[in-house]
């Protein structure tokens, strides 16, 4: 049977450390795996939280798309680097955080400054494993470093930064009418980006307690519950008849993005960050009159990843609002399933491993 090892007791002389495996949709197990062995421009950093996102609950349903089983999921990070393996980035016991995208940089996406959507990325814990272990061996120059945020903040300046990435894509003018669809972190993110730079933010969702979270948190002032509301009505009466210029979907629901070009001012442009395994389908007359700009935003820089730092130092960005649940990692298996729960009304859930 398997024995999790307690971190207090753990020792580098060990050589294994304590891994949390999706094997297939819906079937976790806790399992030892050798701790890694660096190579040349790799550092160790010791896990202390990772974030839960939604790829993360797309993977465990079997909706992910790039995804492959059995995997290590987690790519929201903070950690500890207990080796450095000779680098000048970075110290041992820096505290950090990761850009989870490991890019070639060589194809032409990569040359172009746009890294993001290298031809050939690796996510950490998509396309390779993650971070839901103790140990993670990471490239030296996808750490990021900051000492004056703290492990909570560390790992959520990912998510955030998936969010900013999309809407600097959107070019955004300050009270300019912006729809985002879905208030999980990464639609939060989004329209913290929004905010701080002038647009006119609504909010759509259907999880009323992530609505009035926006609204008490971020101060957004116009939201909207598809369930309870009359969408395009109440989107005309916010902007006298002119409907929003950027429609964004954080949702990653076919239904949702298959919808959203409806909310779209004629000449606007449809962001999609949110990310779904079928077809997009659009009415082509609908999508072609109003000359709309398409639009994905795939992961973020760290050009992104910069602002939301700067944002959290500020205050501008209080991460700490956002974590609605914390587990153990030793716990993580067996409340999985719970976080998918009607009324579980989690905005950021943290795994600690200390």
């Amino acid at each position: 049977m398997f024995k999790f090892i307690g971190l207090e007791s753990y020792t580098m002389l060990d050589k294994k450390m304590n891994v949390l495996v999706c094997n297939a949709p819906g079937d976790f197990s806790y399992e030892e795996k050798l701790i890694p062995t660096l190579t040349k421009g790799e550092v160790l950093v010791q896990v202390k939280r990772v974030g839960i996102c939604g790829t993360d609950l797309h993977a465990y349903k079997g909706t992910q798309p790039y995804f492959n089983y059995p995997r290590i999921l987690g790519h929201e990070i903070a950690g500890v680097i207990k080796d450095n393996n000779g680098s000048l980035l970075c110290n041992n016991n820096d505290q950090v955080s990761i850009l989870p995208y490991f890019n070639c940089g060589n194809c032409i996406a990569c040359k172009s400054g746009r890294e993001n959507c290298c031809v050939h990325m690796q996510v950490f814990g998509v396309h390779i494993d993650g971070g839901m272990c103790e140990y993670i061996a990471v490239p030296e120059k996808s750490i990021v470093k900051c000492a004056d945020l703290n492990l909570d903040a560390l790992a959520m300046i990912e998510p955030f930064s998936i969010g900013a990435h999309g809407m600097r894509k959107a070019q955004i003018k300050k009270d300019e009418n912006i729809l985002i669809i879905g208030a999980g972190a990464i639609g939060l993110g989004a329209m913290e980006y929004a905010r701080i730079n002038g647009a006119n933010v609504i909010a759509m969702e259907m999880d009323n307690t992530r609505l009035k979270f926006a609204k008490n948190n971020l101060n957004i002032q116009h939201t909207v519950n598809p369930l309870e509301e009359e969408v395009i009505e109440k989107l005309k009466l916010i902007t006298h008849n002119e409907m929003p210029t950027v429609v964004v979907d954080a949702t990653g629901s076919q239904k949702a993005i298959n919808s959203g070009l409806q909310y779209l001012a004629h000449g606007g442009k449809y962001i999609l960050i949110g990310l779904q395994k079928g077809e997009l389908i659009f009415s082509h007359p609908e999508f072609h009159k109003r000359e709309t700009t398409l639009m994905s935003s795939r992961n973020a820089n760290r050009l992104d990843f910069e602002w939301v730092i700067e944002q959290m130092k500020s205050g501008q960005i209080k991460p700490e609002n956002y974590i609605s649940h914390r587990y153990p990692f030793k716990d993580l298996k067996n409340a999985f399933e719970s976080f998918y729960h009607p009324g579980a009304n989690s905005i950021k859930i943290m795994v600690e491993f200390d």
